[in-house]
């Protein structure tokens, strides 16, 4: 099965591209194969429309809570929804979300979805630091053009298949919190080296076999990029071959996903309350 590990950028561009490893999956093995740099969200829309059979793990949230979407008042369907805010453009997305944290209360500004919560993860509606936000208002509406299957929010083509993932999750269950990545040069330590090493070095052992049922060969060279985006990708890509080798047609996703938030595919996440 060719699985897809995909790290995005809600600005694709030279200096920082949407980086996809693409992956070879046979039994319980992953090997890891070759690495494209899609500069631009053309590039990104060709790949989502490349014929399958494919899994995917994307790096981005796919929704918004539930509470967000009935407090603004969006629909309460995910395809509605995502479509009402590609339809606000950029700016007024970013704008939305602005009007609606104004004036609310500290720690009601911004929701967490459920899979969010237990996985450690920011709100999809945060537009600073790390932009989760415009990650979704880039991301989502091009998986729901494309006509792929989302699992828990859309059924598309069984061939093509999209599942959340979230890197930061496996990487602290590999290393716990130790910093791994930077993207700006005078930051960049000797520490973020070596974690990057040992997360991958945990990659390929037992800390992925035990708990991802997943065999992993990958290069040394892929803990060599200081911003981790190719290590992010091959940690995207072991969440989707978790998805793909617990089956149709949840994915791994609990049976009581939300159909409007949707989920992390992750076996610490595959029931409620687990984590």
């Amino acid at each position: 099965m060719q699985i897809l590990g995909i790290d995005f950028t809600s600005r694709p561009r030279r200096a920082k591209p949407i980086t996809a490893l693409q992956c070879t999956l046979l039994g319980d093995h992953l090997e890891a194969g070759a690495l494209h740099r899609l500069e631009s969200f053309e590039a990104f829309e060709a790949l989502l429309e490349r014929p399958g059979p494919w899994i995917a793990g994307l790096d981005f949230p796919f929704g918004q809570a539930r509470r967000f979407i009935r407090n603004i008042g969006w629909p309460e369907q995910w395809a509605d929804y995502v479509g009402l805010a590609q339809g606000l453009g950029r700016a007024g997305f970013r704008s939305a979300l602005d009007d609606y944290r104004r004036g609310r209360a500290a720690g009601d500004r911004e929701h967490r979805r459920q899979s969010d919560a237990l996985a450690g993860a920011i709100s999809p509606q945060k537009l600073y630091g790390v932009p989760v936000g415009l990650m979704f208002f880039e991301g989502a509406p091009r998986l729901l053009a494309s006509g792929v299957t989302v699992a828990g929010l859309q059924r598309g083509d069984p061939g093509r298949i999209a599942v959340e993932a979230y890197p930061g999750l496996l990487a602290r269950h590999c290393i716990g919190r130790r910093s791994y990545k930077q993207d700006t040069r005078s930051k960049q330590t000797a520490a973020q080296t070596q974690a990057r090493r040992d997360l991958l070095h945990a990659v390929r052992g037992a800390a992925v076999q035990d708990r991802y049922g997943l065999r992993v060969s990958a290069p040394d060279t892929l803990a060599d990029d200081p911003g981790a985006d190719t290590l992010d990708a091959l940690l995207c890509a072991i969440q989707a071959a978790w998805a793909w080798r617990q089956g149709p047609p949840q994915f791994g996703l609990p049976a009581s996903t939300d159909t409007l938030e949707g989920w992390i595919a992750d076996p610490g996440l595959a029931q409620p309350g687990q984590g």
